[in-house]
């Protein structure tokens, strides 16, 4: 039997106390207990990115982070990237590209997304390629995903 635990964390800037089994992963802390639906479950075991959100400043996917390791920790969903009133460059280049399709992976793909532009400003397509690999989109958008991410990379 998972033990309880009572962990704090950051989220979006806020703090909240979660009760939960100790081995609840961050997705579900953040879906079930906080209400955050914009991160998603892809896969569960870490292979397609659909979950991704930051953790301590890095894009993570949450479905492998039990709550027990996150506890202490900030978190930024994709609702906390940006206020809907001023939405993030990655936003704006999101729909000024038209890239989502079905629409199911996009928080992920933005939230690998602003992790990488936060470490390379201005990145080269080879390197928007292979920082944003981890994350799957079934329906194939990956060359307007990476026009959203150079196009944000020159307008931020």
């Amino acid at each position: 039997m998972t033990q309880k635990i009572t962990a704090t964390l950051s989220v979006n800037g806020q703090r909240h106390t979660v009760t939960a089994p100790e081995d609840t992963p961050l997705l579900w802390v953040l879906r079930e207990h906080l209400k955050l639906t914009g991160t998603k479950f892809g896969c569960g075991v870490g292979q397609c990115g659909a979950c991704t959100v930051h953790l301590d400043g890095k894009p993570t996917q949450s479905c492998l982070y039990p709550l027990k390791d996150v506890a202490g920790g900030r978190v930024t969903t994709i609702e906390g990237l940006a206020p809907p009133t001023a939405p993030h460059p990655l936003q704006k280049a999101w729909l000024a590209e038209q890239v989502p399709q079905c629409g199911y992976c996009q928080s992920g793909q933005i939230m690998r997304a602003a992790g990488l532009l936060r470490e390379a400003p201005h990145p080269t397509r080879e390197q928007i390629v292979e920082y944003m690999s981890p994350n799957i989109c079934r329906c194939g958008t990956y060359v307007r995903i990476v026009r959203a991410i150079e196009r944000a990379s020159k307008e931020a």
